[in-house]
């Protein structure tokens, strides 16, 4: 197995998908790190430093978008992915807006490889 030198925060309250998405980011090599919720998300992110994190946007406690404005205003650089099964444009632009160089898959859209190889290209790996 490839050893990838990036290290992701999933933030993903479902807690089937999180175990998925965990092994299969694992297996291809990244260091995976995880919360169950936007506030536990928060403080993985100020603790651990990842390079991405994908996170679902409609969780208990604090949501995706929440949780990202207040990583901005704290300075934490990490790329961000929403993994999310919103369809809806309002919410979805709301979040591009506020935060930069956002980026966002529809859940339903993709299979797990195509959302591996959409971080791949997010961290700028081949």
């Amino acid at each position: 197995m490839e050893v990838i030198n990036k290290k992701i925060l999933i933030v993903e309250d479902d807690k089937d998908f999180l175990w998925i998405l965990r092994q299969s980011f694992g297996s291809k090599g990244f260091d995976v790190i995880y919360a169950l919720d936007g506030e536990e998300g928060l403080a993985m992110a100020e603790k651990e430093k990842p390079d991405l994190i994908l996170s679902d946007i409609l969780m208990p406690k604090m949501d995706g978008i929440e949780m990202a404005k207040k990583l901005q205003e704290k300075k934490i650089s990490s790329k961000i992915v929403f993994l999310t099964n919103v369809k809806d444009a309002g919410r979805l632009s709301e979040a591009m807006e506020t935060i930069s160089e956002i980026d966002y898959i529809v859940k339903s859209d993709l299979h797990i490889d195509a959302i591996i190889e959409r971080v791949r290209r997010k961290l700028g790996l081949k």
